[in-house]
């Protein structure tokens, strides 16, 4: 552990460093450090991914310990406590082949490069003592099984041996061995059975007397006894049973009822969430496990793979609550569409953004989307409600009021897109604390207003040609101008239905 320390201790971005033995998992410990200010860590990337990125080949260098370095988190999202910070986890119904497959899921992980710290939560480190009874040699001695079993609870159960009453409180009086003497299963050395038979020779009486037993009598739950109150033979443990040990599980793990094994992994730097998830599958789909043997993310790995799967459901209603208000304002049930076909350029160029600073589409992404949505669209409106009133006012056909509405409107479009991507260029650029949780909003910003900024002016006056061909008109378009008509003879007798 101090060979750890030192080693986190040299880092120029590290300010301070503890660690602790213990805790919750046995055979471990945990470790606590803290960052300068991200002025004070000098030159290069010194975010906290790039930070455990440089120190993980160093501290792999310590042989005989494995350290999982990870971000604190405010909020977890379910799962349950791991080495590292998302999990994947496997339920079956059979112990030995959850271990097994676990195993092998761990081995086939830790080949994927999209992975590393890859861990599982098995504590295979347990040591279990098992006490194998000679049926011969115990019946032999006139012992049964039921006689063994009663001395090794009193020694080391909760034998009850006595009540001492109180004025309003009663005691229970636990029979045990001495704490001192049963800190290993040396202990089991020392437990000597009461026979059932004759109280055999003097010698042997006079060693019984003598001996330091652990059990000198019979205790039996049935009949009360907690002392015997005659002399009786003792037999040492060890003449009739073998003790030997091996290695068993610390503690067992379990979800939904099921037996359950965690295998934990965390994100290289420059790695997405959604590169691991596919590498997770690729390594499950390479060991080929059995039916009985079922895996799933859990914890952040599944509250993010549940958020992706609802992002085109909240973006479909961000899309239909839009053509609804656009419908009323323009009174019309075509032109929404021409204001609706510039969000998929403005999509696509969020997305080229993340791409190419290897980013995932986490929810802040997901929230810059719906910023674009409001922001990219009002490109198309000032075009089309421009185009529309020329069209409903003076007459224009549909090809001279888009022309004129996209030279007329131009400036005011390339001023409001220069204002909102200058506003979100700090978060994309990523000052002061927290940087990192800002980026993805600023860069989908950015990304998408440079898309639709280059495709608004091509696609939007195309478009509003085609669907306008679709738009049934009529005398009474003159109605729903805002300027009155310059030809007096375009005064409609009744509005047409669009």
């Amino acid at each position: 552990l101090k060979q750890l320390v030192d080693i986190i201790r040299r880092d120029p971005a590290v300010d301070t460093v503890v660690g602790f033995t213990g805790g919750g998992r046995a055979g471990g410990g945990f470790m606590f450090l803290n960052l300068k200010p991200v002025a004070e860590r000098g030159e290069g990337n010194n975010g906290g991914q790039a930070v455990i990125a440089r120190l993980r080949p160093k501290l792999a260098a310590v042989t005989g310990v494995a350290l999982f370095l990870n971000p604190v988190q405010d909020l977890r999202m379910g799962g349950r406590q791991s080495n590292s910070t998302y999990q994947y986890t496997l339920k079956s119904d059979n112990a030995a082949d959850l271990k097994l497959w676990a195993t092998r899921l761990a081995d086939a992980m830790k080949q994927q490069p999209e992975l590393t710290d890859v861990d599982t939560d098995q504590q295979e480190n347990g040591v279990e003592t098992y006490v194998t009874v000679d049926r011969g040699s115990a019946a032999k001695l006139g012992l049964t099984a039921r006689d063994i079993d009663n001395a090794l609870y009193n020694g080391f159960g909760q034998r009850q041996v006595a009540t001492v009453y109180g004025e309003l409180n009663q005691y229970r009086v636990i029979m045990e061995v001495a704490p001192r003497y049963a800190r290993s299963p040396l202990a089991l050395n020392d437990v000597q059975v009461p026979a059932r038979g004759p109280a055999g020779t003097a010698a042997a009486t006079n060693t019984a007397a003598t001996s330091t037993a652990i059990n000198p009598a019979l205790r039996d739950s049935s009949t009360g006894q907690a002392v015997s109150n005659s002399m009786t033979r003792m037999v040492p443990l060890t003449t009739l049973a073998s003790i030997a040990e091996s290695a068993t599980p610390t503690s067992v793990n379990h979800q939904d009822g099921e037996l359950a094994t965690t295998v934990s992994f965390n994100l290289p730097e420059g790695v997405i969430l959604a590169e691991a998830q596919a590498a997770v599958q690729r390594a499950e789909a390479g060991i080929r496990m059995p039916t009985n043997v079922r895996g799933s993310f859990q914890g952040s790995a599944r509250s993010a793979q549940q958020s992706q799967q609802e992002q085109p459901l909240l973006i479909l209603a961000a899309i239909v609550v839009i053509y609804i208000v656009l419908g009323i304002l323009y009174e019309s049930l075509v032109h929404p569409l021409t204001v609706l076909s510039t969000l998929p350029s403005a999509g696509i160029g969020a997305v080229i953004a993340l791409m190419l600073f290897r980013m995932d589409f986490s929810t802040i992404a997901l929230i810059g989307v719906f910023l674009l949505l409001g922001i990219v669209k009002k490109n198309a409106i000032l075009i089309i409600d421009f185009a529309l009133e020329a069209e409903r006012s003076r007459g224009l056909s549909a090809v001279e009021a888009v022309r004129e509405a996209c030279l007329l409107r131009f400036r005011p479009i390339l001023m409001t897109t220069l204002a909102a991507a200058l506003g979100a260029l700090p978060l994309a650029i990523g000052f002061g604390e927290g940087a990192e949780l800002r980026r993805p909003l600023g860069i989908t910003i950015i990304g998408g207003l440079i898309a639709s900024q280059l495709l608004t002016l091509i696609t939007t006056p195309v478009v509003y040609v085609l669907l306008d061909k679709l738009r049934r008109k009529g005398p009474g378009d003159a109605r729903l101008a805002r300027v009155a008509p310059t030809d007096s003879n375009a005064s409609p007798a009744s509005p047409a239905p669009l």
